[in-house]
């Protein structure tokens, strides 16, 4: 029997606005992020403590999550999911073209009217063992995205399929427990998986 499990794919980042009501935690508002192309979580964590007797090492206290980010990658944002996890205001309206090929247009502002919210990420990973797959649901807790970046290029001879990649910081929620992730049972399907990820975040219908 194999000893471990191999990752194989990431799949279905969704995000979803967070609430703290006196230490009970609960999330609002969520949704697809986008189609996951990537996804990496880097910890940080407090420094390891250990004591000695007897002239050798007799305990260790294993570094404590103090923080971290986690970095998504991703095909791209739809104006839904950059709203909400950019804080964006109600976008302006200008006036393009003139005549009867005059239409309104929609403009975020990224400003001082901006509030990102605090937000909980989730996604699912799949795994294999001894050619079984299986799929694990990740949720972190209570997380802040940084502002949006942009890279883009030119296209050349051939298309060039670019993504977009967010970061956001990782902390511990205001529950009892402080958690920063929840991870659900192996599903035996993907979409066994997501729903686990919308049970946590409160997500109906994506």
């Amino acid at each position: 029997m194999a000893n471990g499990k191999v990752i194989t794919g990431y799949s279905f980042p969704r995000v979803a606005l967070y609430n703290n009501t006196q230490g009970v935690v609960s999330y609002s508002g969520g949704m697809a992020l986008a189609r996951g192309v990537d996804v990496n979580i880097e910890p940080s964590t407090g420094d390891v403590e250990n004591f000695y007797a007897d002239n050798r090492l007799a305990e260790s206290a294993g570094g404590v999550f103090t923080g971290g980010t986690v970095t998504l990658t991703v095909d791209g944002l739809k104006e839904a999911a950059r709203t909400l996890i950019m804080g964006l205001p109600e976008p302006e309206q200008i006036t393009v073209g003139e005549g009867q090929q005059q239409q309104q247009v929609d403009v975020y502002n990224y400003g001082d009217n901006q509030a990102i919210p605090y937000v909980g990420i989730g996604f699912v990973v799949r795994m294999m063992e001894e050619n079984v797959t299986t799929y694990r649901p990740f949720v972190l807790t209570k997380c802040i995205f940084n502002q949006e970046g942009l890279e883009a290029e030119t296209q050349e001879e051939n298309i060039s399929f670019q993504t977009s990649e967010l970061e956001a910081q990782v902390m511990r929620d205001d529950s009892a427990n402080h958690n920063w992730k929840k991870v659900g049972a192996d599903q035996a399907t993907e979409e066994a998986a997501v729903a686990v990820v919308n049970a946590i975040l409160g997500i109906t219908g994506a």
